[in-house]
């Protein structure tokens, strides 16, 4: 990246005279607004014009710069619109310069209201001490529209830009213009059906990128999508300066010697004798195996070591981590890093991105992709993330996986060490790996069929023990107890709680053992009296379900943060002399089979065996992206579970 500065540097010397002046500088809006209300009357709220546009720029003093343009003119014609709209924020911080800032409203009668200076007003969070500028509309009300220019000088951002155009709402003439020096070529890629841009062949004196598009339709929320990954956007970076004939640019090779060089420097002897006092500490034998190790230094590290929000040099210095037991981000990696090297583990560094957000492109190369930081080891074939606190071995963030990442490995060659960088795959931890596990025994009180004693084995592993097993040493005694109980009272909240028991509460044997929480309650909200019958809700003892429903035609895939599997066996001792008149009703196999591989299941049924009654309702989710096309399969599968929930057995005399 300084090589391409400098060349960037040295080509302003011809650059300048070859631009003129920054396209900015000729654009504004219409005199006289021509919008028409009467193409919206049915709508909330809707862009009626969005233009983005950004230029590459040498200034005249031999800077190179980026002036950001936005300019959107939104029709409101609801409260809430009025309400989201009245405040609209500008960029501002010390590194960025507003050049043009104006706005205006057009009410529905066609009169303009031009904002001055006066409502274009300053804030500052108290809480993160930021200051913004912003916007204040006054004057709006429903069926006005409301119209902003801003343009913002500010340092160039070239090694990956995401744009977002698809909105909530309807958009009407959205354009997009990226310009650059004759000599910066930058490459594009759109996603989510956006238009692709095109190339301007007429001017000659700047590169010219853009496309124009009539409307985009609105993309509404639906349960269980991502909003944002699924949203058309636009990605662009710069790929080539000709001028000195380098290209890709925005290439991974070079982020790779880069990542490899700043998290192994050479240490020094004083922090090579505090690894090693650190080591001691963490007291490893020789024959402890790896994942132990791992989790070892894991909760050592985020035990004993806290981050800071912000980041200095001192902060990234491991003397100084280790002795003041404080770092930042970038710091906690280099100590991880560190003590792999000292014990001699194997390791990569992989950096991807959310689901959540985006789903990593692993054919077009680009820095935004570049946002989270995993550590995998071969050996283990696991990861471990070491900027998420609730995240452990085995178990990183659930949406940085079933995805790709750029997996950054340290190569030897003779005397010289150096790293490549590759795009992989982060292969999903599997369903069998994190099991919420219930086993339950119900008797009936011998003088009221109607009381049930319930006692309650729930076990909870990977990603739903993780949530809490690491952190069992911290929570109170008082409100432990109220979190083990609260199992029970999301059964029934009037429930009576006779005895809550954990085991392996011990925080280190996350990832080896499950939490288990023992419970024993006793209720009559599970049994009502009908006559000389007896209706026992049994299916509201495994907890209330969710239920999908779909009112309209699904238009996003549906797409979970992680694979799971739910295991519970209900035994009921049945009543002297009664029996139970609908054992059909338990039985439940529906699953969705793949290529011979049964995905998504949920199967209950049940064994008698003389006054012992044993259910099975066992569940699984193999996959976390469902398709539009397979969303039935799925909705039926997770409604299953609900219809369980909704089971209840008819006792009657024998």
């Amino acid at each position: 990246m300084r090589l391409l500065k400098l060349s960037l540097l040295l080509y302003t010397v011809f650059a300048t005279t070859l631009f003129g002046q920054a396209f900015y500088k000729d654009y504004d809006w219409d005199k006289t607004p021509n919008f028409n209300a009467k193409d919206y009357i049915n709508e909330n709220l809707v862009s009626a014009k969005e233009k983005i546009a950004t230029e590459f720029f040498f200034t005249e003093d031999g800077k190179f710069v980026e002036y950001y343009l936005e300019h959107k003119a939104l029709y409101l014609n609801s409260d809430d619109a009025i309400e989201e709209y009245n405040k609209v924020y500008l960029p501002y911080d010390s590194d960025s310069e507003l050049l043009v800032n104006k706005a205006r409203v057009i009410t529905p009668k066609g009169k303009v209201i031009d904002l001055d200076d006066s409502k274009i007003l300053t804030a500052t969070d108290d809480e993160t001490q930021k200051t913004y500028k912003y916007f204040a509309f006054e004057g709006i009300e429903k069926g006005s529209f409301i119209e902003f220019i801003y343009v913002e000088k500010r340092s160039p951002s070239y090694s990956g830009k995401r744009i977002s155009f698809q909105d909530e709402f309807d958009k009407k003439n959205v354009e997009f213009d990226v310009f650059a020096p004759s000599n910066l070529l930058f490459k594009f890629k759109s996603y989510n059906g956006l238009k692709n841009v095109e190339v301007d062949t007429i001017i000659d004196t700047k590169n010219h990128w853009s496309f124009k598009i009539p409307e985009i339709k609105k993309l509404e929320h639906e349960t269980q999508s991502l909003f944002a990954a699924e949203r058309q956007f636009i990605i662009y970076a710069l790929d080539e300066n000709t001028a000195n004939n380098t290209k890709d640019i925005t290439s991974y090779g070079s982020v790779a010697q880069n990542v490899f060089n700043y998290y192994n420097s050479e240490l020094s002897k004083k922090t090579k004798k505090s690894l090693q006092k650190l080591v001691k500490e963490l007291n490893l034998n020789s024959d402890t195996d790896l994942d132990s190790k791992l989790r070892a230094i894991e909760n050592y590290i985020k035990t004993n070591i806290f981050v800071a929000e912000f980041s200095n040099d001192k902060l990234s210095d491991l003397d100084t981590i280790i002795e003041e037991k404080v770092a930042s981000e970038s710091g906690i990696i280099k100590l991880f890093i560190a003590l792999f090297k000292e014990l001699d583990i194997k390791h990569d560094i992989v950096f991807t991105c959310s689901r959540e957000f985006m789903h990593f492109d692993k054919t077009f190369e680009a820095n935004i992709y570049l946002q989270d930081i995993l550590i995998y080891f071969p050996k283990t074939k696991k990861y471990l993330a070491p900027n998420e606190n609730e995240s452990r071995y085995g178990f990183p963030p659930g949406y940085l996986t079933d995805t790709y990442g750029l997996f950054i490995k340290r190569v030897k060659v003779g005397d010289f060490i150096s790293a490549i960088g590759k795009v992989k795959r982060i292969k999903p931890v599997k369903a069998s790996h994190s099991k919420d596990n219930m086993i339950i025994d119900v008797s009936f009180d011998t003088d009221d069929i109607s009381i049930t004693n319930v006692k309650l084995k729930k076990s909870m592993s990977g990603y739903y023990g993780m949530f809490l097993h690491p952190f069992m040493n911290i929570i109170k005694p008082e409100n432990k107890k109220e979190v083990v109980e609260s199992y029970a009272k999301s059964l029934n909240e009037s429930v009576t709680i006779n005895k809550a028991e954990v085991e392996n509460e011990n925080p280190d044997l996350f990832g080896t053992k499950p939490l288990i929480f023992n419970i024993d309650f006793s209720s009559d909200v599970f049994v009502e009296k009908a006559g000389n019958k007896y209706l026992f809700k049994v299916g509201e003892l495994i907890g209330s379900q969710m239920e999908l429903y779909q009112e309209k035609e699904r238009v996003l895939p549906l797409e979970n943060e992680f694979q799971r599997t739910y295991e519970r066996t209900i035994n009921v001792k049945i009543p002297e002399g009664y029996t139970i008149a609908n054992l059909d009703d338990i039985n439940i196999d529906n699953v969705y089979t793949k290529d011979g591989k049964d995905l998504l299941s949920f199967k209950s049924s049940y064994e008698l065996n003389g006054n012992t009654l044993k259910i099975t309702a066992d569940e699984y989710y193999k996959t976390n992206r469902i398709p539009v096309e397979i969303y039935e399969d799925y909705r039926r599968i997770i409604n299953s579970a609900a219809d369980f929930n909704k089971i209840t057995l008819v006792l009657v005399k024998k």
